[in-house]
């Protein structure tokens, strides 16, 4: 299975940036023909205020990178760059900090790849496939839906 880029685009460094992104990455999805962009949706929204919030994206004339990729039909792949913060734990009293978190238990695989001069790419792997019902399943002959969900687990490099 290899991967077709769909897109590129870049973004304004600043919060209200954050719909327009990821409205952007929903709309090319389904235009794409992919079913279920809910998911993409959302990381989209976290690795794009972490990037405003946490890096020099988020300065004045800052930006913020957006490629989509798609990998087969069930399958999709978000890149958001620029310089991340790195997984970490929260305490309880935390009111942010879990955004990674979300974002790893969200995707089939997610990671972060170093791009010089100092920029990184936080990629994050989501299935696009509508969920099916146990009756609706059993009948479903393509093993995409199954292999999506046996994907190995996130690949976190820091």
């Amino acid at each position: 299975m290899s991967d077709r880029t769909l897109v590129k685009m870049t973004f304004p460094g600043i919060a209200r940036s954050a719909s327009l992104a990821r409205r952007w990455v929903a709309d090319v999805l389904t235009a794409a023909g992919h079913q279920d962009v809910d998911g993409a949706r959302l990381i989209t929204s976290e690795l794009f205020a972490n990037a405003v919030l946490h890096t020099g994206s988020g300065r004045a004339g800052g930006l913020v990178t957006i490629e989509v990729f798609e990998i087969g039909h069930a399958l999709a792949r978000i890149e958001v760059i620029d310089e991340v913060p790195t997984l970490r734990e929260p305490s309880n009293g935390d009111c942010g900090g879990r955004g990674l978190r979300l974002v790893h238990e969200s995707s089939i695989r997610w990671g972060i790849r170093a791009m010089p001069p100092r920029r990184n790419s936080v990629w994050v792997e989501v299935s696009t496939l509508m969920v099916l019902g146990a009756s609706e399943y059993s009948s479903w002959s393509d093993g995409a839906a199954a292999s999506a969900r046996e994907a190995p687990s996130a690949n976190v490099h820091s």
